[in-house]
């Protein structure tokens, strides 16, 4: 039985409501818990209505399909499933082989790759959800084994981010980590092709029916690699002073929001974010001083990545409170968040929506389980990367729901 079929039959099928359900198969008392009202009610982004507050964060799985790292129709299964989320977020995707960090991460940068993200989109509209693609470029985080015919990674200047590893196939097909490779400094006359392939990808996503876009300029990554002081040393008007280091990823903002307009494009940042050999001096400057261009544009959205997972400096109330008043769009906290400490957040004003990513990838029907104050499953850490569909699309759905919604086939 073909996944989408599968989905679409079952949303013909009357159901009881979720609670109904939970209610009609237990006797016993419910323990009191705290319902998320802020975190599962309704709100605009741009000008997208979404259901609900709860977003699925950008996750890498290393599950296209070779050769040509295609989303397939596993990865359609996965999204779908999830689509109760207000928006997914989906994981990084490259807009060229140079903007690939790791193997059997999905493209948007041929015919066939749009063609696979256009049957993911389809499915999990069907299921009744939102998606954005996330553009992702990832500099430096990369090895010649990735970028194919021997080539070097790129990146604002010549310095190898130590100590960090990507995903490679040995000799005999296993699924290995490498040491980064030492990048080559991009070019001055390079970078409007840079510019030219966001703006590229931005076009596949909307041909292939993607509701909005997230530009990825967080965890490491090139317009990260761009924004910090640790990682580019350039002489010339993309380096030095913060404007300086800021013109790359103003220029790409500049180019998706050509194609998506202003009320349909977001952009991720992580400030204080340590891993990937990122040291950055005035992450806190640089990131007040983009949000206030962003109020000028007009962006949908800011995702803001907080460095807790990572070990990084943890964000105060100070520079939340800060970015929240120079920023008049909305703002989306990720991070170790529960549905308590989400619907906190929100409640303090410093964010309009939060977005989980673990707790979603274990969870496909998390937003439910927040609404009942349900135990959730944990994630295998052992089936993040690579495989098919165990840690994948096989994680267990409510008891109460089980029988209407736990994926029995897949083909």
């Amino acid at each position: 039985m073909q996944f989408g079929i599968w989905l679409r039959s079952l949303a013909l099928k009357p159901a009881e409501p979720a609670h109904v359900l939970a209610f009609q198969l237990t006797c016993a008392p419910a323990e009191k818990v705290m319902y998320p009202r802020r975190l599962l009610s309704p709100i605009t982004l741009g000008n997208l209505e979404l259901k609900n507050r709860v977003l699925m964060a950008p996750l890498t799985r290393l599950r296209a399909s070779q050769p040509g790292d295609v989303p397939n129709e596993l990865n359609a299964c996965y999204f779908a499933q999830r689509a109760g989320a207000g928006l997914i977020a989906s994981e990084g995707t490259q807009i060229s082989k140079q903007g690939q960090g790791h193997v059997e991460t999905p493209g948007i940068y041929t015919d066939e790759q749009q063609a696979g993200w256009a049957k993911v989109v389809r499915e999990v509209h069907s299921a009744g959800g939102r998606i954005a693609l996330q553009l992702w470029h990832v500099g430096r985080v990369s090895h010649h084994l990735v970028q194919g015919g021997n080539r070097l990674p790129v990146a604002p200047s010549a310095i190898r981010a130590e100590e960090t590893k990507v995903f490679v196939r040995s000799a005999s097909g296993e699924l290995e980590r490498v040491q980064a490779d030492m990048p080559r400094a991009l070019e001055t006359a390079e970078l409007p092709s840079i510019v030219q392939q966001y703006a590229d990808a931005a076009t596949r996503a909307k041909l292939a029916g993607f509701d909005m876009i997230e530009i990825h300029a967080a965890n490491g990554y090139l317009l990260h690699q761009f924004m910090s002081t640790n990682t580019n040393h350039r002489s010339d008007a993309y380096g030095g002073d913060v404007e300086n280091r800021l013109r790359l990823v103003m220029e790409v903002i500049q180019a998706v929001v050509g194609v998506y307009g202003e009320d349909r494009v977001g952009i991720r940042i992580s400030p204080h974010f340590s891993k990937f050999d990122m040291k950055d001096t005035d992450a806190e400057m640089w990131s007040l001083h983009l949000a206030r261009h962003l109020t000028r544009i007009g962006l949908a959205y800011l995702h803001v990545a907080e460095p807790d997972w990572a070990g990084g400096e943890s964000l105060t109330d100070a520079f939340r409170n800060a970015l929240r008043a120079v920023y008049n769009g909305r703002i989306i906290a990720s991070g170790q968040y529960t549905a308590e400490s989400a619907e906190a957040r929100i409640a303090s004003g410093q964010a309009d929506a939060v977005a989980f990513g673990r707790s979603f990838l274990a969870n496909p029907d998390l937003v439910e389980r927040f609404r009942l104050g349900a135990t959730l499953n944990e994630p295998n850490s052992a089936t993040f990367y690579g495989g098919g569909q165990v840690g994948y699309t096989d994680y267990a759905y409510l008891d109460s729901l089980s029988a209407n919604l736990q994926l029995a086939e897949f083909s």
